[in-house]
């Protein structure tokens, strides 16, 4: 960090502070048979993967500054595979959950789907075409908590029917999640869902809009999870399913989902699209000078 000037998807010595125990306890439990302890450090490899659920830019245009992109993706990939990504982000949610004065655990969800397209690399038999959206791509489909939190993601091919969604998501929250027992959804899940909660101990409810509203209108609780769908589109490498594997599109998400929740623990602002004009000159008497532009 000393060598270089910082990005601003950098973290922060307190943000790095609440994920560098879980990235410590993994380095030492996956040393080098050689003893080599690695040329580049962790905290700048999550570094540059913030950098690129940021930005979104292709593997090889990572800046020359942060580490090579083969290094980054091999520790995406290995803590993609090993779940590592999942504790970080589990880790996180607990803190948020507790410093809004709530349980670690949720006891209601509200879920959702979202179909994006794909890139010319995702394998045909990953992706399909969504019949409602007239889209093809991949479908997102997210459980959050009533704080907008991420419970669990599934990302499969968008020709997969919101029902099969829901009811794997529903088997991941009773199995991850035992105190769920609410869960709110959209009129795009049927009965298989409803009927799948119930076995499940979880009391599934569509919530419908009113036969009056005219013009756009926030549903009752589906505006959470829509409203954290909009959140994670602030991160440029999800504004399109660019990965071969589906579970890197998961992995994805939750890395976007902890670059949020690091800003919020450490309230930190987020930046906008828009960079601020720069700051005008001002004469002796304190008062804006107009300069030829």
């Amino acid at each position: 960090m000393a060598e270089r000037q910082p990005y601003p998807s950098d973290l922060s010595d307190e943000a790095w502070e609440l994920i560098r125990p879980v990235i410590t306890s993994w380095k030492g439990q996956h040393r080098s048979v050689s003893g080599h302890e690695g040329q580049y450090g962790m905290r700048e490899i999550v570094n540059a993967i913030l950098y690129q659920a940021r930005v979104g830019c292709q593997w090889r245009y990572l800046p020359h500054d942060l580490p090579p992109y083969t290094a980054v993706y091999y520790y995406f990939g290995k803590w993609r595979d090993d779940c590592t990504d999942q504790v970080i982000h589990d880790l996180l949610r607990w803190q948020v959950r507790e410093s809004r004065g709530r349980s670690e655990d949720p006891s209601a969800i509200v879920m959702d789907t979202q179909t994006v397209h794909t890139s010319v690399n995702a394998p045909k038999e990953t992706t399909g075409l969504d019949p409602g959206k007239k889209s093809r791509g991949r479908k997102r489909g997210i459980a959050t908590d009533v704080l907008g939190l991420l419970i669990a993601v599934i990302v499969v091919g968008a020709s997969v029917h919101d029902n099969a969604i829901g009811i794997t998501l529903l088997d991941r929250v009773a199995a991850d999640n035992p105190s769920v027992t609410k869960s709110w959804v959209d009129a795009g899940f049927k009965n298989a869902v409803i009927n799948h909660g119930a076995a499940l101990g979880i009391d599934v409810e569509v919530v419908r809009r009113g036969p009056d509203t005219k013009g756009f209108t926030p549903a009752p609780k589906r505006w959470i999870v829509e409203q954290t769908f909009g959140t994670l589109m602030l991160h440029r490498r999800l504004a399109r399913d660019y990965e071969t594997l589906p579970a890197s599109s998961a992995s994805w998400i939750r890395w976007s989902m902890t670059d949020v929740m690091t800003r919020r623990l450490t309230a930190a602002t987020t930046l906008t699209w828009r960079d601020p004009p720069p700051a005008r000159p001002r004469g002796p008497g304190g008062n804006e000078r107009n300069e030829p532009e």
